[in-house]
């Protein structure tokens, strides 16, 4: 049986800081400087592009899909860590909960790929103390289609990302921050990408708060169009002088 004690307490519920842009430390869009291909820095541009006439580029989560590997990670909204001997579970208010195996096992053969990946981790003790204050992750088996945020920073199709990560906390006993060291490593990019997130505890008294995506979500696809449900009701364009949807399987009510 492993020492609980020599694992950190990180319970409570916790929240992003830093805004939605994947590297905090700048602006969004083209100011990330994101170390993209040729060929995946056209795709953002042409994204970013789409997005200016009212479209949505790249990005998809607006459809309520999962955001799946690293962008999970930003948080925008809560986030709670349950750290046990064997597994480490990362509870998301508005993604699907991670599980980090901290027990030993090696990679899975047969894994069907989950937009949260495959995660194992170890226990460090970097200070000598007795006490474990560092989690080291790698994922792998990452489902697409991911962006790294809302500005439809891609990432490659061929979902053959790596993510590791570094989790550790401020010298407190009872920590004020918790920190993510990512680096992503993915054919879109000339270079493996290292930025950090940073976590704080949520305010005193603010409630777990279970956000399903799907609820009220005003965002309609039809083919490769976006459109916008209206307050009414009604649909209506999401960009100007939009094509309405084809209709060919209605029945067309004559004028």
């Amino acid at each position: 049986m492993a020492d609980p004690n020599k694992y950190p307490d990180w319970s409570g519920i916790w929240r992003g800081i830093g805004g939605n842009q994947w590297d905090p430390s700048k602006p969004i869009g083209l100011p990330q400087q994101a170390p993209l291909t040729p060929e995946y820095q056209k795709i953002f541009e042409d994204s970013l592009a789409d997005q200016k006439l009212g479209g949505q580029g790249n990005n998809v989560r607006f459809t309520c899909m999962p955001s799946g590997m690293p962008r999970t990670m930003t948080v925008l909204f809560q986030i709670e860590f349950v750290v046990t001997p064997k597994v480490t579970y990362l509870m998301l208010a508005n993604n699907p909960s991670r599980r980090i195996y901290t027990d030993g096992r090696g990679w899975p053969k047969d894994f069907e790929p989950a937009f949260t990946g495959y995660s194992l981790g170890e226990w460090k003790d970097t200070d000598g103390d007795g006490k474990y204050d560092t989690l080291e992750v790698e994922t792998r088996d990452i489902r697409g289609h991911r962006t790294f945020d809302n500005t439809g920073m891609p990432l490659h199709e061929d979902n053959e990302t790596v993510v590791k990560e570094r989790f550790y906390a401020d010298k407190r006993d009872s920590p004020t921050k918790i920190f993510d060291e990512i680096t992503t490593i993915d054919h879109a990019l000339t270079r493996p990408w290292t930025i950090t997130k940073t976590y704080i505890p949520e305010k005193p008294g603010v409630p777990w708060i279970d956000i399903i995506c799907g609820e009220a979500n005003p965002h309609v696809v039809i083919g490769k169009e976006n459109y916008f449900l209206s307050a009414d009701g009604y649909l209506m364009p999401a960009r100007k002088n939009q094509a309405a949807p084809d209709l060919r399987y209605f029945k067309q009510t004559a004028k």
